[in-house]
């Protein structure tokens, strides 16, 4: 399965946007919405039918057996993580403050701690017509690039005899973002005229180079400053970066994305826009496929 991915060095771009037109243009049969901290792609690909969930597991975390917990402190005191709590009348753990360390397993006297398995999250698959993978992480995880992992692994499983994937990725060069990128084809880099759009921008191509996979950029919003516009063309062209278009900053894209549609679906600047970055993007993409990627 050839994948492409869409990201962005910073949230609001307008990543999720050129992604949900990117599925629309293409009639894609396997998607994936890999921002498992704050999944959105759902809202603009309405589904009717019912998805599969299931549990995602993380990291162990510590639980106290009251009945055998003799309230002696030493678990309290060797907590480096301040995990343990003491109430009324018995200790227990902070599960959002627990690191899974074992150490107050190790040295409970009497064996009241024991590790167990944590929900880390839930993963969901809508497979009808096409497969759409996504996941919720759950608040204060920090399994989030393994999350990622089983999202894109859930739709290639789901989607084993479709050839052609658009992933979703999530804004930043953490963890989401290097689990992302591991084994696509091709990642297109939606950037925006700012200043911190252009630093952002920047890092996420050094990581794209570092994991070896050919990066292409697009301009969401251009004309906000045709300045900073012309810095990020000028910055693709002298580090020998595919630049495939500009999106204008359009209220009707506002009114589209409000009204859960893609801007490919109304006609508008932006809509006639992302086609042409899209055609120019597939373009790239049929070249990576001919040549194996770089």
């Amino acid at each position: 399965m050839k994948q492409l991915l869409i990201l962005s060095g910073k949230g609001g771009t307008g990543k999720t946007t050129v992604a949900a037109a990117f599925i629309s243009l293409s009639k894609a049969k396997a998607f994936a919405d890999c921002d498992v901290d704050a999944p959105n792609l759902h809202l603009v690909l309405k589904r009717d039918d019912e998805p599969q969930k299931s549990d995602f597991f993380g990291m162990e975390k510590a639980e106290i057996n009251t009945d055998l917990c003799i309230k002696c402190g030493i678990c309290l005191q060797n907590c480096r993580f301040d995990a343990i709590l003491k109430g009324n009348d018995c200790y227990k753990v902070d599960p959002l403050a627990c690191e899974g360390c074992g150490v107050c397993e190790a040295i409970c006297p009497c064996g009241a701690v024991s590790l167990f398995p944590d929900i880390a999250g839930k993963l969901i698959l809508f497979a009808g017509d096409s497969v759409f993978s996504t996941a919720q992480l759950k608040m204060g995880s920090g399994n989030s690039g393994k999350l990622v992992s089983q999202v894109k692994k859930q739709m290639k499983d789901a989607a084993e005899n479709i050839d052609f994937s658009i992933i979703d990725g999530s804004p930043g060069i953490g963890c989401p973002v290097i689990a992302s990128l591991s084994g696509v084809d091709l990642v297109l880099i939606v950037a925006e005229p700012s200043l911190s759009g252009i630093s952002d921008m920047e890092r996420i191509i050094i990581t794209a180079r570092i994991f070896g996979v050919q990066a292409a950029v697009c301009i969401n919003k251009y004309n906000l400053c045709p300045e900073n516009s012309e810095r990020i063309v000028a910055f693709c062209r002298d580090n020998g970066l595919a630049f495939v278009g500009n999106i204008p900053f359009d209220k009707e894209a506002v009114k589209a994305v409000n009204s859960g549609k893609s801007i490919a679906q109304v006609d508008c600047l932006s809509g006639q826009a992302v086609r042409e970055v899209y055609a120019n993007t597939m373009s790239l993409l049929q070249s990576c496929r001919a040549g194996g990627g770089i």
